[in-house]
């Protein structure tokens, strides 16, 4: 059961104002499916669309934010819960910790460090919950047409790519979540690594 979902997301609004009507639109789901939003804490950007949208809903908000980044993200405080940490480290263990899954919306470096984190612990076998991306208005198109470079060039083994589910309506995302049965994902290294 999905009672808790860790958005990675970025704490830029980006260009266009879609990426926040993305965030919005998955705001809403999470509230019909009463499902706890777990992220990164900050007011701003996609990250505060995002918060804003569940809590205007009447949803539930859990943030997780480093002291350091408290003013420079300017930390939501109108969440329900807000902890603030140490460190990145420590904030993505705890994110990685509350939540039953894992989902991507448009972000910078930030985003794609933690959700390819999250991704290696699923392919190493230290979790068993689904991943994915809400690859709004196309914004994942060249990330999705890399990995699946990565596995034609046999440096990514396909079972490993088809961990990250990618899905441009959230519905369909949450709907393939929770018909998700883990695969064995044991890490393959081949003989000739040095």
């Amino acid at each position: 059961m999905l009672e808790k979902i860790c958005v990675y997301c970025g704490s830029s609004p980006g260009k266009r104002t879609y990426y926040r009507d993305g965030a919005r639109k998955l705001a809403k789901l999470f509230v019909q499916k009463d499902i706890e939003l777990v992220y990164g804490g900050a007011s701003v950007g996609v990250m505060g669309a995002l918060a804003d949208g569940v809590l205007e809903a009447g949803g539930r908000v859990t943030g997780i934010i480093p002291e350091d980044l408290v003013r420079k993200e300017v930390a939501h405080n109108k969440l329900t819960d807000l902890h603030v940490v140490a460190s990145m480290h420590e904030r993505k263990a705890q994110m990685a910790d509350l939540s039953d899954a894992f989902i991507a919306l448009p972000g910078g470096l930030g985003t794609l460090e933690e959700l390819f984190e999250i991704v290696t612990w699923s392919q190493l076998g230290l979790h068993r919950k689904p991943i994915g991306l809400i690859n709004v208005s196309g914004y994942y198109d060249q990330l999705a047409s890399f990995l699946d470079h990565a596995v034609a060039e046999q440096f990514v083994k396909i079972e490993h790519r088809n961990l990250l589910m990618i899905e441009k309506d959230p519905e369909e995302l949450i709907s393939n979540f929770e018909n998700y049965k883990a695969p064995d994902t044991e890490k393959w290294i081949s003989s000739d690594s040095t």
